[in-house]
């Protein structure tokens, strides 16, 4: 064997070596669309052995409604015209469809004469699903802003109605907004999936203290977006109501936060057929400046809880107040509440803890 045969055998098997080391799948091709090779990682992406593969028809692995590429494809190569790296959609062995980044380049004899083509074919699955995820993200987001700007409009309309001081108007504003933004900053941490209502009601809380006097009872269930927002307003406003005239408000003064699944005698195991009740009650040596009677006249906060909270999620709520005592029942659809079917965890018995 001549040194140019020896450095020739040398270089190709170098070259089938990368072939058969590459992470993408590298495939030839005749100008047929007949396979003629087909490497590890191809076997590996789209489920076929090498012997499977080669001398069948590479329109095995396009799906129906894309099968004009290969016709384009060979097209282009027979004529020599360069064929640009694209994004498409192939088949696996077992009909699961695949997202990939291909770069074909056509493949010459010896006389320079083009006799088919070779295929680098790279999963990028991942990617598209990343990139599927972050438009579905944005979206929310784009959403959510929107109404988080017709909530806060609503806020100022109404807290303007009811304040006759510039600064009291200003401190109920931003208490306001921060409340909106905590609900937000749980649902951003899950990306928009929902949020505990343990933690949302701990969340909103946690600025008025005393958290040794608050008691949460109820199974454990992950909110709907919508239920974060309306529910974290209507706990803003029941932590300030208690911190000013209530249990908060005071060292002897107790909070009971209880909820509870309807257990649907209909249907039990309908989402859509339960109802979700949740009572806020609270105790408390009545406050000199408590004026929460039933002729009180009606602030932002009980606007909140007698209509935008329960309305937003289908569902009605009652107040009961007196000096020293308070009450707030809401009762919803559980389907408006939770974000997918409750499991055993909400079925079961109630956990309670304190906040």
């Amino acid at each position: 064997m001549s040194d140019s045969d020896r450095q020739g055998a040398t270089a190709d098997a170098r070259l089938a070596a990368i072939v058969d080391s590459s992470f993408d799948a590298i495939i030839s091709k005749d100008l047929n669309s007949i396979i003629q090779s087909w490497n590890r990682a191809a076997e590996r992406m789209f489920g076929y052995a090498a012997e499977e593969a080669i001398g069948q028809s590479i329109l095995m692995l396009i799906p129906d409604h894309l099968k004009n590429e290969e016709i384009e494809i060979i097209s282009k190569i027979r004529s020599g015209d360069r064929v640009a790296s694209f994004e498409t959609t192939r088949k696996r062995k077992d009909g699961v469809p695949i997202s990939v980044s291909l770069t074909i380049s056509p493949i010459k004899n010896s006389n320079g004469e083009i006799i088919g083509a070779s295929q680098i074919a790279r999963d990028i699955s991942a990617a598209k699903e990343s990139e599927r995820r972050i438009r579905l993200l944005m979206r929310e987001v784009n959403h959510r802003v929107k109404n988080q700007f017709a909530v806060i409009l609503s806020m100022v309309r109404e807290t303007s109605k009811r304040s006759t001081d510039p600064g009291e108007f200003e401190e109920l504003i931003r208490a306001r907004i921060m409340a909106l933004s905590r609900s937000h900053d749980l649902l951003v941490t899950s990306e928009w999936a929902g949020a505990s209502l343990f933690d949302l009601i701990q969340e909103h809380l946690k600025p008025f203290g005393l958290e040794e006097q608050i008691l949460l009872s109820g199974p454990v269930l992950t909110l709907q977006s919508n239920a974060v927002q309306n529910l974290g307003m209507a706990f803003h406003e029941l932590g300030t109501n208690s911190s000013k005239y209530g249990a908060l408000g005071s060292e002897g003064g107790r909070v009971e936060i209880t909820w509870t699944i309807d257990s649907g005698a209909q249907n039990p195991g309908s989402v859509g057929e339960r109802e979700f009740q949740l009572t806020w009650e609270e105790t408390s040596t009545p406050h000199p400046g408590d004026r929460r009677d039933q002729t009180a006249r009606k602030g932002f906060g009980t606007v909140v809880l007698q209509r935008v909270a329960p309305q937003s999620l289908g569902g009605s709520a009652i107040l009961e107040r007196s000096p020293g005592y308070f009450k707030w029942r809401l009762s919803a659809p559980l389907a408006s509440i939770v974000v997918a079917p409750i499991g055993s965890e909400a079925d079961g018995d109630s956990p309670g803890s304190g906040i």
